[in-house]
């Protein structure tokens, strides 16, 4: 059985990505470290966490946790198999590889392949 290993990136969202990138420079006093036309992410922390931003909406609004699984697309499989809902499908954010359910609760439960996390992982080792 795949385990969820950890914490992987937090996303929120805004139309204006333009303005959140530059909101959130001034507020977290760093640049993003990855951009694409519609993402930004920063690393922030003593672990180097991940914080996401991105253009695209999200219905329910809100933030999505991503948990980092080695298997993205089994644990994806596996959620929609246990009743949840799809909300994100999978897809690739350059290196990353990441997707979204609506648990039979109405949360959202994000999934992500990260390498960052595995990286920071074997720097602790």
């Amino acid at each position: 059985m795949t385990t969820f290993r950890g914490l992987a990136t937090i996303r929120y969202h805004a139309e204006d990505l333009a303005a959140a990138r530059r909101w959130y420079t001034e507020v977290l006093g760093v640049e993003p470290y990855f951009a694409q036309p519609d993402y930004i992410e920063f690393r922030l922390g003593d672990h180097a966490q991940e914080l996401g931003i991105s253009r695209t909406p999200s219905a329910p609004a809100g933030v999505v946790a991503y948990w980092h699984v080695d298997e993205v697309d089994a644990v994806m499989e596996r959620l929609l198999k246990l009743g949840a809902r799809p909300h994100e499908p999978l897809r690739d954010y350059g290196p990353f590889r990441a997707g979204a359910v609506l648990d039979p609760f109405g949360n959202i439960l994000g999934v992500m392949h990260n390498p960052h996390y595995l990286e920071v992982l074997a720097a602790r080792d």
